[in-house]
C-alpha cells in the first residue's frame, strides 16, 4: 500500500502555516486542542452558505482571536454586524467564557482556493450534477483564473454505481514532492443518495498570488470588519 501524508502538514514550515497558533502545558494542551475542533465545527456548521475556506485560532492569556478567511464575508457580519454578534457569544461559551474577538479575512479568489472548489464540486454532487462535468468545469475555470496546475478527485459511488470507484483529473503541474512550490489542498466531502463521495483538490497557484494572499492576511483588518465582544 502506498503511505500518504497530508499536504498541509508536509508542508508546514516551509509554505503553510499552522491553524492553531497557541502554546500550551501538557496539563491544558487536550482542552484546548477539544474546544479548537469544536469551535471549528460549529463554524462551519453555521456558516455552511458563507465559503468559509479556513479558521485560524490564536490563544493568548484569557482570550481567543478567531480569524475566518471567507469568500462572502457580508453572510458572515450579516446586517448591521448582528450575525457577528451572535458566533462571538457561541464561540466564547465554546471556549469557557472568554474573551473573544473574530476577525474576517475575504478570499479575492475562490476559484484559486483549494478547499472552497472542492465545496464547491461537493455541492454540485449533492445537486445530482454529473461528477464528470462538476470536475471538469472546476478545472477549466481555476486554470482560466490563472492556477499553474490542478488535481481533483473524487472517491465513492460516483453517480449512484453500485461498486464505488475513483475518478480524477489533472491540467497544468502539480509536483507534490517539490516544497518550494506552493500546493494549496482541500478535502470534503458530498453527502448524497447513494453515500459519502470524497472529494480531494490540489491546485499549484503562481508564487506571487500567494504572496499577495500572505500579505493580506497579515494586514490588519479594517474596524468595521472586526468586532469586540459587549461588555
Amino acid at each position: 500500500m502506498g503511505q500518504k501524508v497530508n499536504p498541509i502538514g508536509f508542508r508546514l514550515p516551509i509554505t503553510r502555516d499552522w491553524g492553531s497558533r497557541w502554546y500550551a502545558s501538557r496539563k491544558d494542551f487536550a482542552d484546548y486542542l477539544l474546544a479548537d475542533a469544536k469551535i471549528r465545527e460549529s463554524l462551519k456548521k453555521k456558516l455552511k452558505q458563507a465559503a468559509v475556506a479556513r479558521i485560524v485560532i490564536e490563544r493568548a492569556w484569557n482570550s481567543l482571536r478567531v480569524t475566518i478567511h471567507t469568500a462572502r464575508p457580508g453572510v458572515v457580519i450579516g446586517r448591521r454586524g448582528s450575525e457577528i454578534e451572535n458566533l462571538t457569544k457561541e464561540v466564547s461559551d465554546l471556549a469557557g467564557g472568554k474573551s473573544v474577538k473574530i476577525d474576517i479575512v475575504e478570499i479575492k479568489s475562490p476559484d484559486l482556493d483549494a478547499q472552497l472548489v472542492a465545496e464547491n464540486v461537493a455541492s454540485q454532487l449533492e445537486r445530482r450534477i454529473s461528477f464528470r462535468r462538476a470536475m471538469k468545469r472546476a478545472v477549466q475555470i481555476s486554470m482560466e483564473q490563472g492556477a499553474l496546475g490542478i488535481k481533483i478527485r473524487a472517491s465513492g459511488r460516483l453517480g449512484g454505481a453500485e461498486i464505488a470507484r475513483t475518478e480524477w483529473y489533472r491540467e497544468g503541474k502539480v509536483p507534490l514532492h517539490t516544497l518550494r512550490t506552493p500546493i494549496d489542498y482541500g478535502f470534503t466531502e458530498a453527502m448524497t443518495v447513494a453515500g459519502k463521495i470524497g472529494i480531494k483538490c490540489w491546485i499549484c497557484k503562481k508564487q506571487e498570488v500567494v504572496e499577495a494572499e500572505k500579505a493580506e492576511a497579515s494586514r490588519k483588518p479594517e474596524p468595521k470588519e472586526t468586532f469586540e465582544p459587549a461588555a
